[in-house]
């Protein structure tokens, strides 16, 4: 599932693309908005929001999720695109451009006024213009039983956070993804949660460990049976979440991480 920074660089890329554009035709692809038709409105804005996308229509919003397998892509009028047809949920077109959203996990368009009924449940944007750190400290230390790595990919305490970021948060703080919150420095992990996205926000590739060669980008995320990078024990894999169906793949050093 794509992290907060990819969320980010979609709407920049769909912003140079739309914004302050008029729309030539609309066409969405699910069954619940075949016939919303937004051509001849302006787009106003494209934001991203943790995960969630929107892109402001008039009095619409135009709500998407990548999910797992999702993009938006931009191509000239025109363009080939790079996927087939029946993979299109969205296609967005102006005079200049058209963006067109594969696979999306999720696609509605809800009226501007209802934002807040699909993205209002999102905790602190780590790449918004108002985040607020102490608020998502807050909201993760209530919850002092709940693992640091099940904490940090909850939403509804700070958005942005993808399972890369998780387990690579939870080495570099030398805690293992499953130790309770009450028992980690939370406001050091936020921190270092923002600051790890912030510098990956407009990088084509992204790096955890400071060395952007191929295959040195992660401490211990997709690296099972291989050495950690700081002790030599083998990187170990397992899986948690707070229930069997929200379980994600944990990676971490059991002599680094404690």
């Amino acid at each position: 599932m794509p992290e907060g920074d990819t969320v980010y660089q979609t709407a920049a890329r769909l912003r140079r693309a739309l914004e302050g554009r008029v729309l030539t035709q609309s066409d969405f692809r699910v069954p619940a908005y075949a016939t919303v038709d937004l051509s001849g409105r302006r787009v106003d804005e494209v934001v991203s929001r943790g995960k969630h996308l929107l892109i402001r229509v008039g009095d619409r919003s135009i709500h998407s999720h990548l999910k797992m397998e999702g993009s938006w892509e931009v191509y000239p009028p025109g363009g080939r695109w790079r996927h087939p047809a029946f993979q299109a949920r969205a296609v967005l077109r102006t005079a200049d451009a058209q963006a067109v959203g594969f696979l999306l996990g999720v696609l509605e368009v809800v009226p501007r006024s209802q934002e807040d009924a699909v993205v209002g449940h999102l905790g602190p944007d780590l790449l918004g213009p108002d985040w607020d750190g102490a608020e998502a400290v807050r909201r993760i230390q209530a919850h002092p039983e709940t693992p640091i790595a099940v904490a940090l990919l909850d939403q509804r305490n700070l958005a942005g956070v993808g399972n890369v970021y998780a387990n690579e948060i939870c080495f570099v703080r030398g805690a293992l993804p499953t130790r309770p919150v009450g028992e980690v420095d939370v406001p050091a992990a936020v921190e270092l949660a923002r600051r790890m996205l912030v510098a990956n926000r407009d990088r084509a590739v992204r790096v955890t460990t400071g060395d952007t060669r191929r295959g040195q980008n992660t401490w211990v995320y997709g690296r099972e049976g291989r050495p950690c990078r700081r002790c030599g024990t083998l990187i170990r894999r397992s899986e948690l979440g707070r229930t069997e169906l929200e379980e994600r793949v944990t990676y971490f050093c059991p002599v680094c991480q404690t």
